[in-house]
Order: C-alpha cells, then structure tokens, then sequence
C-alpha cells in the first residue's frame, strides 16, 4: 500500500530537516515524510561554514535572517549547539573601499540589521593581527557561527518524536498530489516541497517547473594552525578588496604553463577566515572564491590542488602573520559544494503555482543561516498562518512581474 502524507519534502539537506520540524513539532502537523536518496545532512549541508548574519542589502533579507536569527536564539535554550555572536569583520585597505563601506551601515542599518564602522585606530586596538595597510572596516554584530549539523540532527530527532518518516529513496516525479521514486514505490500527499539544494531543478521540473537557479562551485580549506596566528576569539573575519598574489617570477612561469592564467591576475574579493572549533582547537577554515564559474553540479566535484596555497597567500595580505606558513604549508583539509541561487540571491520559498507543490530552495551559500527562518515561512504558507511583510518577496511569482524583471539588472550580487 502507497504512504499517504499530509507533507512530503524532498530533500533531507538543513532546509528540509528544518522544514520538517517546523511543520511537525511547532505546527504539529501530524504526517510529514522527508525523501532523499542520501543520509540526512549530507550532499551541501555538512559542507558549510555554518555562519550566520543579519548584514543583507535589502529589507526582505534582513527581515528573513533576523526571523532566522531569532529562532536560532530560542533553540538555543532548548539545545546546544554552540551559537556564537562572534561577529563579521569587513576590512579594506582603501579609503574609497572604507567610504562604500561606511554608507553601507548608514544605509543597512535602518534596515533592521547592526554594524559599525571602525577606523584604523580602532581596528588595529582591537583586532591587532591584521595588516597596518587596513585603513578601517565595518563590524558586523548580529552575526558569527554554530554547529549546524548538531542542530540539524536535534531538529530531525525532534521532527520524527512527532511522527515524521525518513524514507530513503530517488525521487524522480513530483505532481498531481504524487511522489515517484525510482524504485515504483508513489507516496500521495496534499503538499509536496521541493528542498532539493543543487538537485531543486532536477525535481521541478518533472512537475512542469522551470526554476531561475543557477549553481557555483565553492570550496573551503580548513588549516590546522599549529603555530597560533589566528586568534580563538576572532570574527569572521573578510577582505573586501582586489588582490594580486605575490608569486616569484619563477612561479608565475610554472603556473602559466599550467594554465593556470586564473590565480596569476587580480583576484577577487572576500577572501575570509574564520577559528573552528572550541577555544582549546587549533583550526580554522577560511573561503575564497576566486573561480567565478556557473557549473552543473556534479559529484565528487572537481578539484583545484591549488586551492589551500592559494587560499593561504590571499590571507596573508590581511594577516601578515600567516606568511610564516609561506614555505611551509599546514596541515589543510579542503571540501566544498554547490550553491545554488537565483539572479538576485533571493530564495524561493512557498507556493510554486502548480497546485500543491511548495519550494524552499536557492538558499545560495546561506542556507544554514535562513534556514530557520526560511521553514518557518513555508510552514505559514502550507497551515494557512499569518505570512510576516517580506512573504512575497520570496514567491516564484515575482518573476512575473515586469518591472521586477526589469530592476534585475540593477542587481549587483544580493549581498554585502
């Protein structure tokens, strides 16, 4: 006999587990059944920095994360799973960077979200280990990090005390009120959300979707920092400027005949760090995506062997300290994953407009970060709940119209 739900989610990422706990344990929603081919947790999820931040470029973004946010604090007191206020650190070397940036938290700020503009001075008293070229930066206060699989894993155990079921499975159609699985088994269901991460288009479509998203590869290295350069209590801490790296010129010989004409030119900003771990470890992981690529996703992803040391000379430029890792690298781990967005870098979250099909998908590389605050919307949208102002920013529906389509291209990134 085919499983009846009254939900059935598509994905077992943080989305969908967070989805499921929120329509289960705080709506109680008494059958909701998560599908996915792979363990719970797994594919992008447990490849993220598991930061969080209430910094975004426009109101329905702040209003999200700080719902988001919120929510993390109230779980907080249920569970431990080490939510830190640590803190963003957006640091430059140029006035011109540091003029942008201050409007930014004139501009941000009335937003909802909380920074502050720091001068050299200040900077360098209270983070000393970045570089004398810092001209300034901007702190960001409601921001830093938790363990997002801990949390995760609460959630899921949480969301199946309330009767969720986990079924292991393909999914290769969605529609008409039926989940097909590659192995024939249809599950029926009265709502079905799509929280497939990189896998979201792939599924829409078989229900005659066709969703804006596009993916990116992105890695991240984590260094063992055995000599102590990075202090414990550090934010994440980011350079907001261009860089060219500091090859020899014999260096830049080999990698020319590499072909590897990409870490050679100016290089990208934000390149970023942050400690991992307890007070007591010695590592952090630290991000630069200096590819700039849309891809397929794939799996295993590629590789980019260079990765750590060119991760680890973009580093040096903000933290001089670093360079006495230049001739010999530390211990390094790298992984990574897809994010997958929209043009703007909003999420889609809620109806579809195909009859009982939902989305929470586009999440980007903040995924764990909305991730509260993105189920929490869906959750309103299937029980019929009140929807909080920013509701319609996040619709698939807004593609729709003409003069949102149009203000796309006055969209830098989404982000700040």
């Amino acid at each position: 006999m085919s499983p009846v739900a009254d939900v059935v989610i598509v994905g077992a990422g943080i989305a969908g587990v967070s989805a499921a706990y929120h329509l289960a344990v705080r709506h109680e929603v008494e059958r909701v059944v998560i599908v996915d081919a792979r363990p719970p947790l797994t594919l992008t999820s447990d490849k993220s920095t598991e930061c969080y931040r209430n910094w975004w470029p426009d109101q329905p973004m702040v209003g999200l994360m700080n719902r988001s946010i919120d929510l993390f604090e109230e779980l907080a007191e249920e569970t431990d799973f080490g939510l830190n206020r640590n803190g963003y650190l957006f640091v430059t070397g140029r006035e011109g960077t540091m003029a942008a940036l201050s409007a930014q938290v004139e501009t941000v700020s009335p937003l909802g979200a909380t920074a502050e503009a720091l001068g050299s001075e200040q900077l360098h008293a209270r983070y000393p280990y970045v570089t004398d070229s810092a001209v300034g930066a901007v702190r960001v206060d409601r921001a830093g990090w938790f363990r997002a699989q801990d949390l995760g894993q609460w959630m899921l155990d949480r969301a199946r005390d309330a009767g969720t079921q986990l079924i292991p499975g393909e999914v290769v159609t969605i529609g008409d009120g039926i989940v097909g699985l590659a192995d024939g088994t249809t599950i029926s269901a009265a709502a079905i959300v799509v929280a497939a991460g990189p896998l979201s288009s792939e599924v829409a479509a078989s229900a005659g979707l066709e969703l804006p998203l596009f993916s990116e590869l992105h890695l991240k290295v984590a260094f063992k920092d055995h000599l102590g350069v990075i202090p414990r209590d550090a934010p994440m801490t980011i350079w907001s400027d261009n860089q060219r790296i500091d090859w020899s010129d014999e260096e830049r010989s080999e990698l020319a005949d590499m072909g590897r004409h990409d870490v050679l030119g100016e290089m990208p900003i934000y390149c970023h760090f942050r400690p991992e771990g307890g007070s007591e470890s010695p590592y952090f992981v630290a991000l630069w995506e200096y590819h700039g690529q849309v891809v397929e996703p794939m799996w295993p992803l590629p590789e980019d062997p260079l990765y750590p040391e060119v991760v680890m000379r973009g580093l040096t430029t903000m933290v001089p300290g670093l360079a006495v890792y230049g001739d010999h690298m530390p211990e390094s781990f790298v992984d990574g994953g897809y994010y997958t967005k929209t043009r703007e870098n909003r999420p889609l979250i809620g109806p579809s407009g195909v009859d009982g099909v939902h989305l929470l998908t586009g999440m980007s590389g903040f995924g764990v970060m909305v991730s509260a605050g993105a189920a929490d919307l869906l959750a309103a949208h299937i029980v019929g709940g009140t929807l909080p102002e920013y509701a319609n920013a996040f619709l698939l529906s807004r593609y729709d119209d003409p003069a949102y389509v149009a203000g796309l291209d006055q969209v830098a990134s989404g982000q700040l």
